[in-house]
């Protein structure tokens, strides 16, 4: 309701705009009586964690990066007439990485490692990552094939009697 409010006072330049905004759902937004700005109202939608799992489609850059600070929020923008989706942010990254950790070991479960660990003298002790040694390799196996004979004189002329019996004639 606040963006169709925000196009309506911008006048007849956004005409258009506020017809094709007036084809979608309208949502319920918590500023009835006292509209706000576009941005500041869809930023505040996904305010609380996205619940009704949004997305933002904008070409303000400013709502963008807001937009990418917050995680789970996908983000559309135009360019040259096709719809595109941008690349998770990299708090939205961090955000699955974390919830994927959590779904595999439960938190006392993890704690219980860290205590087995620490009785075990295993949680000081660094991990140093050894690098292989390259090792001379042999020799290049195509350097030690057998060396192919040369082709006789005799051997020549039996291979360009072959040739001229297996030529074509073209049919134009």
């Amino acid at each position: 309701r606040c963006v169709l409010k925000e196009l309506e006072l911008l006048g007849k330049e956004l005409y258009g705009a506020k017809l094709i905004a007036q084809r979608f759902e309208l949502r319920n937004c918590s500023h009835h009586k006292n509209p706000v700005s576009g941005s500041a109202c869809l930023f505040s939608m996904i305010q609380e964690g996205n619940p009704h799992h949004f997305f933002i489609a904008t070409q303000d850059p400013d709502l963008a990066n807001k937009v990418k600070k917050k995680a789970g929020v996908p983000l559309l923008f135009i360019i040259q007439n096709t719809m595109v989706l941008d690349k998770p942010s990299p708090k939205s990254l961090a955000f699955v990485q974390n919830m994927q950790t959590n779904q595999l070991v439960p938190e006392h479960q993890k704690q219980s490692i860290v205590d087995l660990k620490e009785k075990a003298g295993l949680a000081n002790q660094q991990h140093e990552k050894r690098r292989k040694r390259k090792r001379a390799g042999g020799p290049n196996p195509l350097s030690c094939l057998k060396k192919k004979k040369k082709k006789t004189q005799e051997g020549q002329e039996a291979s360009a009697e072959k040739k001229k019996r297996r030529k074509r004639k073209r049919n134009r």
